[in-house]
């Protein structure tokens, strides 16, 4: 069973999604318990490989209120847990110009929580713009489709 506890929307108007991973976190304390409460947040979060290992940089987990005193900081860097082929093949795409790695959601799998990390390539300013008016177009259209389908029912 799959319970996503947070999603960075963001990551998907600032990057183009090529591929994405599964990985588990290494967490302290009762970080854990605060996720459970839906305590986080993505929106500046990113993931490096440095040394061997796949980080995860920037995430915001909020202290758990009834933690004992000792309580990690919210922004300190946890470590992904990925298999040695994968980090590999990260690494080998970072090193490219242009890619970066992006966390997209955080999510339980069975008692586990995992995150979704993605090989992305960043947007320019051209593309953001043709988002934005694809997704009014299609609000748009959606009205007009609502609009012409209760006049239809009034009649």
């Amino acid at each position: 069973m799959i319970k996503t506890v947070v999603k960075n929307k963001h990551a998907y108007f600032e990057y183009f999604i090529e591929d994405t991973y599964e990985a588990g976190i290494e967490l302290e304390g009762s970080e854990i318990k605060s996720v459970r409460l839906g305590n986080v947040n993505l929106r500046d979060s990113y993931a490096i490989i440095r040394k061997g290992e796949a980080l995860l940089i920037n995430a915001h987990i909020s202290p758990y209120k009834h933690g004992s005193v000792y309580n990690p900081d919210p922004r300190r860097t946890r470590r992904l847990l990925l298999h040695r082929s994968e980090i590999n093949k990260l690494r080998h795409k970072i090193e490219e110009k242009g890619y970066t790695l992006v966390v997209t959601k955080l999510y339980f799998k069975d008692s586990l929580l995992k995150a979704e990390i993605a090989l992305a390539k960043g947007k320019d300013l051209a593309d953001k713009r043709r988002v934005v008016a694809e997704r009014e177009e299609k609000k748009h259209a959606e009205r007009a489709i609502k609009e012409a389908y209760s006049r239809n029912v009034e009649r």
